[in-house]
């Protein structure tokens, strides 16, 4: 009898408390109630709530996590990997794209045998891009060496947390284990739950973490940790880690029913619904399973023997349990959320397959079907149908079609879709208005720029009825940089607002060729498209006579996650444009902090409350890291001064036509996140760079020179006058040790920046 048991009088469990919460929100509860030493992490849909909602509990003092924002997935991965090596426990959150970016350092963690848990809030993998929910992220983990169990339902959600870390901790296991349940169906959808009144209850169910772990924070007691092995060590190691997670398998099942006494609610190796005689059953993963169990018991009524299975744990495979609950059963209908392309059916059903192959006596036909991607919901009626096709299966006596897609719908050719805009290139975005040369004593680019109001003659490169929310700033500034931009370009845009508002297919706003890709790979791929440009131009392949202008539209943090590309494309000086519009925080996700927050201000990330007030560290300063690359050309710009912006534009496209890459970084206005009304973003702007927050300024092969300089035309106005316009930062004003942090790095920075414009050495 376990400890546990013991301290338990059966049929009492401990108190709980009655709610309607969310599959993020329970994750969430379960982590501040086991207290968790570290969490990194990296905002992505739709997992980010996770953090949030941590954060805000940590702001009222009700968990002692130390939250650590990375720069990516990969840096959040890594961040857990070295606090699970110090003897941490470690926790994260991720989905979709996020996963993948961070998957090359979950086999380390497997392999060198630290625990730690992960929620993975399913959701699709671009692309396309789609941040609605399916299980394409959840199959590559499959073969990561991570425990994985999944939760349908809010309820599991917290109670699999809980498990979890019992799990991954115990003495025949040590591996991390991976959560997963449905991005938008679980993770956003209140659901009642019950949850531990006493926080103890879970501490004492989860334990102490165990002793005899290698780890890296004893100097008397030194380790080696992920040494590189020979071949016949590789294969001993892999060996222990599969033999420790078949292991895992028996040892959660005895975890499961300890965690039952404790809470009254069971979750076996499999959920079985009304398969105690069933001959035509559904095999399915999580939330769809929930969903398809009204349809059993229509079936019920006709007299048909229907019944479904869900696995509660997918690593280790439950091949035996599978085995035993298929013994009856005629036709089975393995339904899955994620492909195997060309593999003639997805993973599970291919695995429940190979589970039957060590029954000889198995005649159950056993049909695939690919469903709900990118989120597509998964309803009763559907349920009918995959029920109906193993009814087919069972007449006929064989599956007529054994693996297809479910839903799809061909298309036709009188829906072809056709141009709501007629392509725009060459002249009509060539107004001949504005006039660069270099200067012939300097070398410095001369720009003669004509009155604003002539250059709207100039069509817009993006068209009207975006999705932007009142007052963004990102658009218009977009516009007011594209003012001086002469002739024909492409642009690359990462993931964020500014894409997501201007392209949702079928439709998009964009009048000449764009394409998008993720934070982590825009300035390498926007690289690759300008190096096979210019080639394809030298081998005569390309009939054009102008050049095209690439410019990389990158913001809401795109240059935290994609600062290594980026680097990297300056340093290796491609022909190509960055334009950053900087809003301050992850807006897209819902304004996470990033690495361009300013100290103090309030994310939904750096909440203010009693025990943290806003971000604790100071902003990056992308433009300063991006001249230390030594590129031609690197310039910052706001719409509340559009001559100087417009100027800085011509100044960026004749580098990047003729010498190399130009970076330039806008502070853009964010009315929702910066709590600030939708008419002030250009007042706003223009406060930040008279406070000299943010200062307008250039760096010429080198050479800085600021263009705009309060001081000399006595408009300097402090900081706080700044800060008092947002309602994201009203807390600094109270509070003088911060406003004064938060000044004296603001005039550090500045001066920093007054001596490298009088010295241009510097």
């Amino acid at each position: 009898m376990s400890t546990m048991e013991q301290d338990l009088k059966v049929g009492q469990p401990y108190n709980q408390i009655v709610s309607f919460e969310t599959g993020n929100e329970m994750a969430a509860r379960a982590a501040a109630q086991i207290n968790y030493h570290i969490m990194g992490y990296f905002p992505i849909t739709p997992s980010t709530e996770i953090a949030q909602i941590l954060d805000t509990m940590k702001a009222k003092g009700l968990h002692d996590i130390q939250m650590v924002p990375a720069d990516g997935e990969h840096g959040s991965a890594g961040i857990c990997y070295g606090a699970a090596t110090a003897g941490a426990r470690v926790f994260n959150a991720t989905s979709s794209n996020g996963f993948l970016y961070m998957l090359e350092q979950l086999p380390v963690q497997s392999g060198t045998r630290f625990p730690m848990v992960l929620n993975l809030v399913t959701r699709a993998v671009s692309g396309p891009l789609d941040i609605r929910g399916d299980h394409s992220d959840l199959y590559y983990a499959l073969n990561t060496g991570w425990i994985i169990l999944t939760a349908s339902t809010p309820q599991a959600v917290y109670d699999m947390n809980i498990i979890a870390l019992k799990l991954a901790e115990h003495e025949d296991v040590r591996l991390p284990v991976i959560v997963a349940f449905d991005g938008f169906f679980t993770s956003h959808q209140k659901r009642k739950v019950q949850y531990f009144e006493d926080k103890q209850v879970v501490s004492n169910f989860v334990g102490e973490r165990p002793a005899g772990y290698a780890e890296i924070s004893d100097p008397r007691n030194p380790v080696s940790i992920g040494a590189h092995m020979n071949g016949d060590d590789l294969l001993n190691n892999h060996y222990q880690l599969s033999e420790a997670l078949n292991r895992a398998g028996e040892i959660y099942q005895e975890m499961a029913k300890e965690y039952a006494l404790v809470s009254t609610r069971e979750y076996p190796i499999l959920d079985l619904y009304q398969m105690e005689d069933a001959e035509v059953a559904l095999f399915l993963l999580n939330s769809a399973a929930e969903s398809a169990k009204d349809a059993v018991d229509r079936l019920r009524e006709r007299g048909i023997k229907a019944g479904i299975i869900k696995p509660n744990i997918i690593r280790p495979f439950p091949a035996e349990a599978i085995r035993q609950a298929l013994k009856g059963v005629k036709a089975l209908v393995v339904g899955e959320r994620a492909d195997s392309y060309g593999a003639h059916g997805a993973n599970l059903a291919h695995e429940v397959k190979s589970a039957l192959q060590e029954n000889a006596s198995s005649h159950t036909i056993v049909l695939n079907r690919i469903f709900g991607l990118g989120g597509k919901d998964f309803y009763q009626d559907d349920a009918d149908a995959f029920f109906e096709l193993a009814i087919q299966a069972v007449a006929a006596g064989k599956a007529e079609k054994p693996f297809d897609y479910y839903g799809h719908n061909p298309g036709l050719t009188e829906n072809k879709m056709t141009t709501g805009i007629e392509p725009m290139y060459g002249s009509i975005f060539q107004s001949g208005l504005i006039q660069v040369a270099p200067e012939e004593a300097t070398g410095k680019l001369k720009v003669k720029i004509p009155p604003i109001r002539s250059l709207t003659v100039k069509p817009r490169r993006i068209a009207p009825g975006h999705g932007a929310c009142p007052g963004c700033g990102s658009i218009s500034a977009l516009e007011l940089f594209y003012k001086g931009i002469e002739g024909d370009i492409v642009t690359l845009f990462q993931t964020g607002c500014a894409y997501v508002v201007t392209a949702s297919y079928p439709y998009t706003s964009h009048k000449q060729s764009f394409v998008h890709n993720l934070f982590q790979n825009g300035a390498a791929t926007l690289s690759g498209m300008v190096e096979a440009f210019l080639e394809k131009k030298r081998r005569g392949e390309i009939e054009i006579s102008d050049d095209i202008t690439f410019i990389m539209v990158t913001g809401d943090g795109g240059m935290d996650i994609g600062m290594g590309p980026a680097i990297g494309a300056a340093l290796r000086n491609h022909k190509m444009i960055i334009l950053e519009y900087d809003n301050e925080g992850y807006m897209n996700t819902g304004s996470q902090l990033s690495y361009s927050t300013p100290f103090g201000h309030m994310t939904s990330t750096s909440s203010v409350g009693k025990t943290q007030k806003g971000k604790s560290f100071h902003h990056k300063d992308t433009a300063q890291i991006m001249a230390s690359t030594n590129i031609p050309y690197v310039f910052t710009g706001v719409e509340s001064h559009p001559q100087d912006l417009i100027m800085k534009a011509a100044k960026a496209q004749w580098y990047a036509q003729h010498e190399g890459f130009a970076y330039g970084k806008l502070l853009t206005a964010c009315p929702l996140n910066w709590k600030s009304e939708d008419d002030q973003g250009t007042d706003i702007v223009k406060a930040a760079v008279d406070s000299c927050f943010f200062p307008l300024y250039e760096i010429e092969r080198g050479v800085t020179n600021i263009t705009y300089n309060p001081d000399d035309k006595q408009k300097r106005i402090p900081v706080s006058d700044w800060l008092k316009l947002m309602g994201k930062t009203k807390h600094m004003l109270k509070d003088e040790e911060m406003l004064d942090q938060f000044s004296a790095e603001v005039e550090q920075r500045w001066l920093r920046l007054k001596a490298k414009h009088e010295h241009p050495l510097l």
